[in-house]
């Protein structure tokens, strides 16, 4: 590396270090360096604003997994999932289904159902879509009043508005009002509509996205925020994608919407068994870890003064990778899921389901302490449990 590169990278780590938000453009030069010590010094950085803004303790979550339908009409291509009516495979689960994969949950302390789905054109109640999505979240909830339901995507949101000639504000204020505690913000892909569309020519636009959830923040329902990385995008559509996260949230802080988002995770894509036309193209099965914990580190520097808590997915990382990542920015290490189909299916090695043993003990492998949370971030139980030795 050249000293002018050195004194780059060096400069705007020590702004980063001042509590400064770093530009998008520093963000690039960040996630362009191929440097082995450029890239310590930055994993280094990620790191100690991780302990300051985050603390040492490491969370996790005991929750389960509904994919209650893979039935969809649209046709993503990086996507395994999907089925059509009637497919091998395809399924569409009903109340006595679904009940029973809480029960089971609740028996297993979980304290939240993350729940999302196909596109099924077919699921309605009496004629409409939001009826049908409103009985779901009672089926839950009616029986398991203590559960956090996080639940249905801003794709979903969409949908249930486009089926039922509706605006996305009542849909998301019915859902809240019927129970929903906050919305998962997948579908976000990248945030580039060049990328979109390649990968999900038919859903939902970045604006779109965006819209639903600061839509969702202004109504007091809290979201989640993803991005799909390295499949086609550049390092400047990451770089953007991150500004446009970023940008969403500081409007719910200046605004003093009652939610924002609560967590960023970094979802790898995996091609193992997706579509032949997007794995041929990125030309490999797994994520390559080193790209995504510099995307990692990356994304704590640039996002951690507004959004502090950074997640990791085992289900794609595997839970070694997701460990590490604990070291390169992350605070949290996610949820036990219980299942996962949609990246599973797709041919990830890290599973479906993990213990809460098996994660306490990876967060414990690197001398750090962990604590249970709920889905938005507040401690379960008085004492934080000691590191394992």
């Amino acid at each position: 590396m050249s000293e002018l590169e050195n004194t780059t990278v060096d400069a705007i780590l020590d702004r980063a270090l001042q509590r400064y938000n770093i530009s998008t453009a520093e963000a690039l030069v960040l996630l362009q360096q191929k440097d082995t010590d450029a890239i310590a010094s930055i994993q280094k950085t990620a790191d100690l604003l991780r302990r300051r803004q985050s603390g040492d303790t490491v969370t996790y979550v005991i929750n389960r997994n509904i994919n209650f339908t893979n039935i969809c009409e649209q046709h993503c291509s990086f996507c395994a999932f999907r089925r059509n009516e009637g497919d091998e495979g395809a399924f569409w689960l009903d109340a006595a289904q679904i009940q029973e994969k809480a029960t089971d949950a609740v028996r297993r302390d979980a304290t939240e159902i993350c729940m999302q789905g196909g596109l099924n054109v077919q699921a309605k109640l009496n004629g409409k879509s939001l009826s049908y999505y409103l009985q779901l979240v009672k089926t839950i909830k009616n029986k398991f009043p203590q559960l956090h339901l996080h639940a249905f995507s801003p794709q979903e949101i969409e949908f249930i508005a486009r089926q039922d000639n509706l605006s996305f504000s009542y849909v998301i204020s019915a859902l809240r009002d019927a129970g929903v505690g906050s919305m998962p913000g997948t579908a976000a892909e990248v945030l580039d509509d060049a990328v979109r569309r390649v990968i999900c020519p038919e859903k939902i636009d970045s604006a779109t996205w965006l819209e639903i959830v600061g839509t969702a923040h202004r109504l007091g329902l809290p979201t989640t925020s993803t991005m799909l990385c390295g499949h086609i995008e550049t390092a400047m559509q990451q770089a953007l994608h991150l500004e446009k996260v970023r940008s969403l949230q500081q409007t719910a802080i200046n605004n003093n919407y009652p939610a924002h988002i609560t967590e960023f995770i970094l979802l790898p894509f995996v091609g193992q068994d997706a579509p032949a036309p997007l794995r041929s193209r990125v030309g490999r099965d797994q994520p390559v870890l080193a790209d995504t914990l510099l995307l990692t580190a990356v994304s704590r520097i640039f996002l951690g003064n507004l959004i502090p808590n950074h997640q990791p997915s085992w289900v794609k990382l595997g839970l070694a990778g997701a460990t590490e990542a604990l070291r390169w920015g992350c605070n949290d290490i996610g949820g036990t899921l219980m299942e996962e189909h949609i990246t599973t299916m797709a041919g990830a090695v890290g599973g479906g389901c993990q213990s809460v043993e098996d994660l306490q003990n990876a967060i414990g492998s690197l001398g750090r302490t962990y604590q249970q949370r709920d889905t938005i971030y507040r401690f379960l139980g008085v004492d934080k449990f000691a590191a394992i030795s």
